[in-house]
Formats: C-alpha cells, structure tokens, sequence
C-alpha cells in the first residue's frame, strides 16, 4: 500500500504515547508544549481561537517567540453573532501577528440578519443545540478537515470549569485527531500575567465583566465570586457549546 504524507504523518501520530506525553508535560509551560508540537508534528497542526485572552497568549507564543517557519492557521468561526469588539480585535492580532487567519462560517449566510431569516428570530433561545450545530460545531469540523488537521490547540484549562477539571494536556477527538490543551494546568491568573508581561492586546470586554466571550445574544457579564464561564449561556444549565464534548 502507498501511503500519502499526510496518511504516513497521521501513522506516526497514532504511535504516539498519549499516556507518556502526559507525565511528561503535566508541569510544563506551555511554552514547551507548543515547542515540542512544532518539532514532531510539523505539519496538519492548527490552532482554535475565539481571541479570548487564553487563545492569545498561545497565539502570542507561537507567533512571536515560537516562529516555525510554516506559521500554525489560526482557526477562527464567525458564527455572525460575534460582539463587534471581538471582530475588531480579530482584525488587530491579525495584522499584528501576521496571522495565517483561516475563517470558517455557516455556508450561504453572511449577516445576522440573513441568519435569522432562515432559521430563525433568536434561534438560541428555541433550540441551543441546532444553533451551536450551525454556528459552531459544523464550521469546525468542515475547517478541521480541509486543513487536513492532524492535532490542534485549544485554549481552555481545568480551572475553567467543573467539566474540564480533569483535561488532559493530550488527548483525542471524535475523529482520531490530537487535541492539544496546552493551558491545561494553567491559571486564569498566570494567563493574564503573561499577557501584562508581554504587553498583548486583548479583548476590551475583559475589563468589563466578561471573563469568558462567546456570542453576543447569550453572553453575560459575571459577578464577584462567580464562575468565569457563569455568564456562558446563563439560566440554562448548559455549560459547554458541543465542539469539545
């Protein structure tokens, strides 16, 4: 049989030691984790971000300290019900960072409004799930899959939320494809401090109660002593949006 580079790349990943990777990076930086997915997964590696100020501080180390000489796509989904400081802040760490920015979108639909008109006035509020399906969960694995993904990188960490308390920093998805979580065993505290250190931009809804970003319509500011994704679809017992689960 002929293997394909990407088929002989994705042999590879498959004898990789999940188990042993773990141990070995359960108290690293992520710094080094990211380095260590440059070296040996050189290519099919694609970063996930909705511009939290987590998603930058991995963006930040792989564009400005990191420099592999394939830039790692950016992956970025407009679910068109995006706060409008958000997309602007996507506009500004991309020219900043030079961004291999990859945008993927529900198909066919450029506007809130025509959204909206198809499926819709508030589609959230009738039916969450066919809403994230549309906006999220479908644009994500139709992006993964044409970048011929074979890892990729989300910025979420154990302290988050009750659900991922138990992340691993290496893990697989629904289709075989590493998840690499390289904050994992960060601190919302410790991304924040390296985001002041390295003078990042960052969202300007951080500093309005807004510790956790998603769409507009069901994102709320959260209150002293809440927890920072408490204003994540609030009311309705759902704490994640379906991509990670």
């Amino acid at each position: 049989m002929v293997h394909t580079p990407e088929t002989r790349l994705q042999i590879e990943v498959d004898k990789l030691d999940l188990d042993e990777l773990n141990q070995r990076f359960e108290n690293a930086h992520p710094r080094e984790i990211l380095a260590w997915c440059v070296a040996n997964l050189p290519t099919g590696f694609v970063q996930t971000s909705a511009f939290n100020v987590d998603d930058l501080v991995i963006t930040d180390i792989l564009y400005r300290e990191l420099k592999p000489a394939k830039p790692v796509p950016v992956m970025f989904l407009e679910t068109l019900h995006h706060f409008p400081q958000t997309l602007e802040l996507v506009k500004k760490a991309t020219e900043i960072y030079n961004l291999d920015l990859r945008t993927y979108k529900i198909p066919d639909i450029n506007t809130r409004e025509e959204f909206a008109k198809v499926h819709g006035e508030a589609l959230w509020d009738t039916d969450i799930q066919k809403f994230h399906y549309l906006t999220k969960i479908e644009p994500l694995q139709r992006g993964l899959a044409e970048l011929e993904t074979v890892a990729w990188i989300t910025g979420r960490r154990r302290d988050q939320a009750p659900t991922r308390a138990t992340m691993p920093i290496f893990e697989k998805d629904i289709k075989n494809r590493i998840k690499v979580n390289p904050l994992a065993n960060w601190t919302r505290k410790l991304s924040w401090a390296y985001a002041f250190e390295h003078k990042m931009i960052y969202n300007p809804l951080h500093d309005q109660g807004y510790p956790s970003i998603g769409d507009e319509p069901i994102t709320t500011p959260v209150a002293d002593g809440e927890d920072e994704r408490a204003g994540r679809w609030r009311g309705t017992g759902k704490t994640e949006c379906g991509i990670h689960i």
